[in-house]
């Protein structure tokens, strides 16, 4: 569950063509992800022709024991449903304590079973982001993520636990915790907490370097900064602990991961703190296949902050950008809301979740983050997926008709929900500079059937309509001699 409304003082409480419908609008059109690697020039995503890749997906986590997706019955029918509901991307978390229960021994059943959920989704045509999931750092404090044989308290008591998020402002033992792993204090084999952890994701790696469908590695969910959380809390962030601590430990897992996997992207994350608003400093780190992956839970509903944070991040750095979460909401009109400032900033994005257990308590400022199994899109995926299963209303706001795959550089593209209109905009010229783009490459729009259920109307100037009458996915390839090409979808 990973939404923190923070604020200051209590930071923790933190031509036209008419497409008419036919034997295509029922269901996606046969599963094909992207050329593979996955790369980027500089904020953008690229694939291996050099089309720009847009992500709009969903996470999934399993947040107790054994830690997997089907345990809990994510299967087929769910990745069908993401699939025709027009989602490419599932942000799939992987907990460090499954991965290693004991010091130094790795649970390949476990990363098996998670294997065999991302080649569900990649025979879909969904990516698979892995995830070192993390809330509340271990079971220890009824949270998830690191084993307990990784979690130092320092002989601090671990009870009474406060609520999530409280419990980290709150208490000391959980905030020590944080401190001995940003300090490699050495757990009970001698080993730094950090070596250990880089070492893992090593392992991890190796597991899934030559697994279709891989965006990449998220290497730690929602840092937090133990003690001195509050230096974070600020509208700079923390520059100190950002350069002391954080980029640090990311420096060593990635060159972990280097001596295992040279092909996937790795995205580091800021302080959770960012989420709501703070700045972050972390790098650069010296990689040509980086990202970082943020969050924005803004409880201000000042959800342009953080993804401007975001842009400025990558102008500094140039790093690639994906909004990892956003949403664990109740209401249809946040994830309106917050989809609209994300097409404004033209940002990849995975909502928060498809479906969520937790084994806290969450509580959360009135307006802001739901309980866990509300904010999910489905309730529970080992049930059948209609009825009171599926949050319907909400489904209507997350789904929406986006540019997947641009042959060119996007330069705006937008939503109106009440007209049903998309409009895009991009240059032809390649993302980064280069040379230009094959003349044949496809542009790809995700177009729902869940909006645009009978047919829909396409007005393309530089591009001209290659796929079927009522494709769910729009195709267009640029016409000669064009700079920028505009599309505009409306219903029929």
């Amino acid at each position: 569950m990973s939404r923190l409304p923070w604020s200051a003082p209590r930071a923790l409480v933190l031509a036209c063509a008419l497409l008419c419908s036919g034997a295509f609008a029922a269901a996606r059109p046969p599963a094909a992800g992207p050329p593979e690697p996955l790369g980027h020039a500089g904020r953008w995503i690229v694939d291996a022709s050099g089309r720009v890749i847009v992500l709009h997906g969903v996470n999934m986590v399993n947040k107790f024991p054994p830690y997997d997706l089907a345990s809990i019955g994510f299967d087929a029918d769910d990745v069908a449903f993401l699939a025709r509901e027009g989602v490419n991307a599932v942000r799939v978390g992987v907990i460090y304590a499954a991965v290693e229960p004991v010091p130094g021994q790795y649970d390949d059943a476990y990363l098996d079973s998670i294997a065999a959920t991302v080649g569900l989704l990649a025979d879909a045509g969904i990516l698979s982001l892995l995830d070192f999931h993390q809330d509340a750092y271990s079971t220890v404090f009824s949270g998830e993520g690191l084993p307990d044989w990784a979690t130092l308290t320092d002989g601090l008591p671990t009870t009474p636990l406060p609520t999530f998020p409280e419990i980290y402002g709150e208490l000391p033992a959980l905030q020590h915790a944080y401190d001995n792993f940003w300090a490699n204090r050495p757990g009970p084999d001698g080993v730094g907490l950090q070596d250990r952890y880089a070492a893992a994701w090593a392992h991890v790696a190796a597991r899934f370097r030559d697994t279709p469908g891989v965006v990449g590695y998220d290497l730690f969910n929602e840092p937090f900064p133990g003690s001195d959380w509050r230096e974070c809390a600020t509208a700079d962030g923390c520059p100190e602990l950002d350069a002391s601590l954080l980029t640090p430990f990311f420096d060593r897992v990635l060159q972990a991961i280097r001596t295992a996997d040279e092909r996937h992207l790795v995205w580091y994350e800021p302080w959770v703190l960012f989420d709501a608003g703070a700045a972050t400093h972390v790098g650069p780190l010296d990689d040509p296949r980086l990202g970082m992956s943020f969050h924005d839970y803004q409880p201000r509903d000042d959800y342009a902050l953080p993804l401007a944070n975001a842009e400025r991040q990558t102008h500094r750095t140039g790093d690639a950008l994906l909004m990892t979460e956003y949403g664990a909401t109740e209401s249809p009109a946040v994830i309106l809301q917050i989809l609209d400032a994300a097409d404004r900033a033209m940002m990849s994005r995975i909502y928060w979740a498809y479906s969520n257990r937790a084994p806290f308590q969450v509580v959360a400022p009135a307006g802001s983050v739901a309980s866990a199994p509300q904010q999910g899109l489905v309730l529970d995926p080992s049930q059948p997926l209609t009825g009171a299963n599926v949050f319907e209303a909400k489904w209507d706001a997350f789904v929406r008709p986006y540019p997947q795959a641009v042959a060119g550089t996007p330069r705006r593209w937008s939503y109106e929900p009440k007209t049903r209109t998309f409009e895009l905009a991009y240059a032809t010229a390649p993302a980064g500079g280069g040379p230009p783009l094959p003349a044949d490459l496809e542009t790809e729009v995700v177009v729902p059937a869940r909006h645009y259920p009978g047919c829909y109307q396409v007005a393309a100037d530089g591009a001209r309509v290659t796929s079927p009458a009522g494709a769910p996915l729009l195709r267009l390839v640029t016409e000669p001699g064009a700079a920028e090409v505009t599309v505009r979808v409306t219903p029929c």
